[in-house]
């Protein structure tokens, strides 16, 4: 692996202590190397999904890099001692990406939404970030895939020689995905979930002072009551409450060595 990055544990869920140079630099490493990886951007949402399915934390676990989206998981990170780590939002690791695809070239895959959606996402690549070549975008039918349809659309990708992959299921779909299909398809997967809607117009993307002063949460949540009521209602002051017993459990360590 083409990495030397330190992977901390937030609830028994492993994420990398990076920034979002780095994280870009990573994955621009693996995309010359035509190497199947791939890439999850943790939350809190994330997080607890994993909390309590042993079975989706290893794939988070398996995951090449796993970057803090989330602040509370940035922050947890640094509460634990790590050094140099940002937060790395889904939507600004998609802009550098897709910076990165326009200055290198690069041929970039969509997987994921409407197909409404994953048209003017991939309208919005070719007016914003002219260079880089959109090979493929893929909606997905709402549903399970047979055999055959799901190696149609790898076939699909591969043939059309993408080598970075957004992947936008949502969570705890896309990440189940990309660990399925690592080393069947030739790119680098990223799982970016909502920036589809966000880049596509679906939905509004916070302010950037509202991001700043780390109320993107309660923007997301009084934009859609019904579905995220629970994601930050009922998840988030569990991630609280467990993480602050791993933070007492670490400290407890630390005193008596």
């Amino acid at each position: 692996m083409v990495r030397d990055v330190q992977r901390r544990d937030i609830l028994g869920i492993g994420v990398d202590v990076v920034t979002l140079g780095l994280s870009i630099s990573l994955i621009e490493q693996w995309i010359h190397l035509q190497s199947s990886r791939y890439v999850c951007v943790s939350n809190v949402h994330m997080c607890m999904e994993a909390f309590d399915d042993p079975a989706f934390r290893g794939v988070l676990q398996r995951a090449d890099l796993v970057v803090p989206d989330g602040k509370p998981i940035a922050v947890g990170l640094r509460l634990l001692g790590a050094r140099g780590v940002e937060q790395i939002r889904g939507a600004d690791l998609s802009r550098g990406l897709l910076r990165l695809a326009a200055n290198r070239k690069l041929v970039v895959g969509l997987y994921g939404g409407t197909e409404r959606a994953i048209g003017q996402f991939a309208d919005y690549i070719e007016r914003h970030y002219p260079g880089a070549c959109v090979g493929c975008a893929i909606s997905p039918p709402f549903r399970a895939l047979d055999s055959s349809e799901d190696a149609a659309f790898v076939q699909r990708m591969n043939e059309s020689g993408v080598q970075m992959l957004l992947v936008g299921l949502g969570c705890p779909k896309q990440e189940k995905w990309m660990a399925d299909h690592k080393d069947k398809v030739n790119a680098v997967m990223v799982g970016v979930g909502a920036v589809f809607d966000f880049f596509s117009g679906e939905r509004s993307e916070a302010p950037y002072w509202v991001r700043q002063i780390g109320m993107e949460w309660l923007f997301r949540l009084l934009a859609e009551p019904g579905r995220l009521w629970r994601r930050y209602l009922v998840l988030g002051p569990r991630f609280i409450w467990h993480f602050g017993k791993q933070l007492w459990v670490e400290g407890k360590s630390a005193v008596r060595r």
